[in-house]
């Protein structure tokens, strides 16, 4: 059930905030020896948190939009009080004393904490496979990985560990997981949604976004997040529309670009393929038209992000020092040496990796020729998003070329890893939003993400496209919980 119908149980008493509340961490018991989706579970604090909705319910109190209604938090939000470990050791036992603003937002509109969910470490990854914690695994077939950097927060939702959850996405790590597991993933806007109290990876690219089972959901959630805050100076000022009162309005006439450079993208599985042009037909079908167009420059998106995204992440993650919070490194015999020793035992191996990819680019006599090189492709990246949405409504492409892979393929080869986000990078460049919803499953039984993308502020375009196609196709008539069950 969604959202909405669980929202309505409650208001009638046909189910207790207690009881929902309690199935959930009963199912997190249940799978998480599997899943590993979790690295904390605030049980105590999710009951305390569902009995007073449910004593507010019985005093005839109004109930706020989410009352209830259990999520899971990507461990890269801070949470007043709950640890926030980026699955990494170097903050493995900070414990933030402020809350980030979406979270905030989220307890103020009566959602109900489960707990914080795995990531690749400091959000840098395409498998969940660098945290620290031990890889999440992918609820459709275990032996899978369930996508990055958001792996936990995706494969919570798909096992049924939550009703929904946050991620965050700088090059696709909202959408990428959520292809892998069968579930709906949206980027917002950069700058609709509040970055405050998200750890910084590449603060010009991070975006925090909802996961759901489904696209009313998403909207449900991106409502509640969604909006202006003083406290980023980022964020839009812009007011936030009705995201679920816009998705029922016809499609018929909307003309969806169909980009060309994304299927004919190297290493494109056929069945993705096949199965996201078959989304494109049910779209046209709907009274949807269909336009062949060319982003000539949305294949170069990779190489922009791999230069921006860890130069960005150089200066950002210079703050853990070992000085102030997070891990520091024992019996060094100077400052300099405590540092020194505490970024490279508190870092992993593709944080380090990506700190010193960006600290090159940004050394003097390399700036201009790879950093300012950078910026100036991404603004060439905007302009064709910008060129192609002045001929159609929305952009449809797959959201990753292949379906979920093994653990371990591409562990000694990284630019294989970095190439699952060749297909949603672009639309960070360009800080557009975009959703990634089921379209079908391969061969072997896994699921297939189909992509919408939509210009700055479209948010209401995107769902409606998304929620349309998902109410024709019916892809996700089953889920992968029942056969998790021990």
């Amino acid at each position: 059930m969604g959202i909405a119908e669980w929202r309505e149980q409650l208001k009638r008493g046909d189910v207790s905030a207690r009881e929902l509340t309690d199935h959930h961490l009963s199912r997190i018991e249940a799978v998480e020896p599997i899943i590993n989706a979790y690295t904390e579970v605030t049980a105590e604090r999710a009951r305390a948190d569902a009995d007073r909705i449910d004593a507010a319910r019985s005093a005839g109190e109004a109930l706020p939009p989410l009352a209830g209604v259990p999520l899971a938090i990507k461990d890269n939000l801070c949470t007043r009080g709950v640890r926030t470990s980026c699955s990494s050791r170097m903050l493995e036992t900070f414990v933030p004393p402020y809350e980030s603003t979406v979270t905030s937002r989220l307890w103020g509109a009566g959602a109900v904490l489960l707990g914080k969910t795995n990531l690749d470490e400091f959000a840098m990854g395409s498998s969940t496979e660098t945290s620290v914690f031990g890889p999440s695994r992918n609820p459709w077939n275990t032996d899978k990985v369930p996508g990055g950097s958001s792996g936990g927060s995706a494969a919570a939702v798909a096992a049924g560990e939550c009703v929904g959850s946050l991620g965050s996405d700088t090059g696709g790590s909202i959408r990428q997981p959520a292809a892998f597991c069968g579930v709906v993933g949206l980027k917002p806007t950069y700058g609709r949604v509040s970055r405050y109290g998200l750890v910084a990876f590449a603060s010009s690219l991070d975006q925090v976004g909802p996961i759901a089972t489904n696209v009313a959901d998403a909207a449900e959630l991106l409502q509640v997040i969604a909006g202006e805050d003083p406290r980023d100076s980022t964020c839009l000022k812009a007011p936030v529309p009705n995201y679920t009162a816009a998705l029922q309005q016809p499609v018929a006439g909307l003309k969806v670009g169909i980009v060309r450079e994304c299927f004919e993208a190297e290493g494109l599985d056929p069945e993705v393929k096949s199965s996201v042009m078959a989304a494109a037909n049910q779209l046209e079908a709907l009274g949807c038209e269909l336009v062949d167009l060319s982003c000539p420059r949305f294949n170069d998106g990779i190489a922009t992000y791999y230069v921006i995204a860890p130069s960005e992440a150089s200066a950002n993650l210079a703050r853990y020092d070992g000085v102030k919070y997070g891990y520091r490194a024992q019996d060094a015999a100077s400052l300099a040496e405590m540092t020194a020793s505490s970024r490279a035992e508190g870092f992993g191996d593709e944080v380090k990796r990506r700190i010193l990819i960006g600290t090159y680019a940004l050394s003097a006599g390399y700036v201009d020729a790879y950093y300012k090189k950078a910026q100036q492709v991404r603004t060439l990246i905007r302009r064709d998003f910008d060129r192609a949405f002045q001929s159609v409504d929305v952009l449809l492409t797959p959201t990753s070329p292949t379906t979920a892979f093994g653990f371990g393929a591409h562990s000694e080869d990284p630019l294989a890893m970095y190439l699952a986000d060749l297909l949603t990078i672009p639309a960070n460049m360009a800080g557009m939003p975009a959703i990634s919803l089921p379209c079908g499953f391969d061969g072997a039984g896994l699921p297939i993400g189909l992509q919408l993308i939509t210009g700055v502020l479209q948010e209401e375009r995107l769902l409606q496209v998304a929620w349309h196609y998902e109410q024709a196709a019916r892809v996700m008539q089953q889920r992968p919980t029942a056969a998790l069950v021990p």
